[in-house]
């Protein structure tokens, strides 16, 4: 490790992007371009830490601060999405970048860097293993993944449509349909939304790979919605909603069902469910189709003895906020939601 450098830089060097694209492990939210999203919509800025042997680059990782009354100072790798954490030529770099970090947190007097990865390591950090996603397979023919499904599944799928709701695909025709389910859904959650500019700068810079499901009660009004993510040959469902007055009707069926038909007329190979907590409501849902468990790992560098940090609404510390947040108006959290959860990653 002697000829290994360690740098961390303000803008993309030469070669990151490439190096990226030719990682098997690389994911969209490790290229500049998302950052770039992140920074227009939310006004949070990443920092491009490189690792290189002989100048050529051998490991990457974005990082992103946020500076909070709340919470204090601390980084991640990604935020506000599942998956982030480094992209390295082997496992074994991964010490030497830690050491890296341990000096980076304390430089910058973060409480912890937070790494969310998609597999385990070797490695002395502490580890959270809190979140799970869901992988499935998807054919050439739509219809080769319905006769795939039990006949209980198939017939909760079409239980919408003979309620004659209808699904749609599309892109920035659709945002504001989407951000109405999600918005809706959120304050129903008690959690503040991300605001609509964020996912309108998703579906600017990605126009090929971003894509909005929707689908919609007879008289036309939106009851469930999603935001799918394509890169390479895996579709990612990071955001999905609906409305709590239509599940009767099951209108999620029919969401993730049009979500897996538009992904195979996308290209896509796999369907990614999405991270959610064991056991959980949205756990069970997600098994329920033909998809295999998958776990994540977020790995943490903070100071010896320190707690693993819980910025999420399993906190107890936020019930009340929760609570409180659920009987506001529609139109103050979408207001107000955006100010709050820039944040909270």
């Amino acid at each position: 490790m002697n000829n290994l450098k360690i740098e961390s830089w303000d803008t993309p060097p030469q070669g990151w992007s490439q190096y990226v694209e030719n990682h098997p492990e690389g994911k969209l939210y490790h290229l500049p371009e998302w950052n770039d999203v992140v920074n227009r919509s939310l006004g949070r800025s990443a920092r491009y830490i490189t690792l290189k042997r002989a100048d050529k680059i051998c490991g990457v990782l974005p990082l992103t601060e946020f500076t909070s009354k709340i919470f204090g100072r601390f980084a991640v790798s990604q935020p506000f999405i599942n998956y982030g954490g480094p992209l390295l030529d082997d496992d074994s770099l991964l010490a030497p970048l830690a050491e890296y970090l341990a000096g980076v947190r304390k430089e910058n007097d973060y409480k912890h860097v937070e790494l969310r990865m998609d597999r385990q390591y070797e490695t002395a950090l502490p580890v959270k293993q809190h979140k799970v996603t869901f992988f499935m397979d998807l054919p050439e023919d739509p219809d080769e993944l319905m006769k795939s499904f039990k006949s209980k599944l198939r017939s909760q799928i079409k239980r919408p449509i003979k309620e004659e709701m209808t699904a749609k695909s599309g892109g920035l025709d659709l945002l504001d349909t989407f951000y109405h389910v999600f918005t809706v859904n959120m304050r129903e959650l008690g959690t503040p939304p991300l605001p609509k500019s964020f996912f309108r700068e998703i579906l600017k810079q990605f126009p090929d790979l971003a894509t909005i499901v929707a689908v919609f009660t007879k008289s036309g009004e939106a009851a469930a919605a999603s935001f799918l993510i394509k890169y390479r040959d895996i579709v990612e469902i990071p955001w999905a909603s609906s409305i709590r007055k239509f599940n009767r009707f099951s209108p999620n069926m029919l969401l993730y069902w049009e979500s897996f038909r538009t992904s195979i007329e996308n290209g896509g190979k796999v369907f990614d469910f999405g991270r959610c907590s064991p056991e959980g409501g949205t756990y069970r849902f997600k098994k329920q189709w033909k998809s295999r468990e998958h776990p994540l790992f977020w790995y943490y560098v903070l100071p010896n003895g320190e707690d693993l940090p819980e910025l999420n609404p399993d906190n107890a510390k936020f019930s009340l906020a929760i609570k409180t947040w659920t009987k506001l108006p529609l139109s103050v959290t979408k207001i107000v939601g955006p100010q709050i959860i820039k944040n909270i990653p």
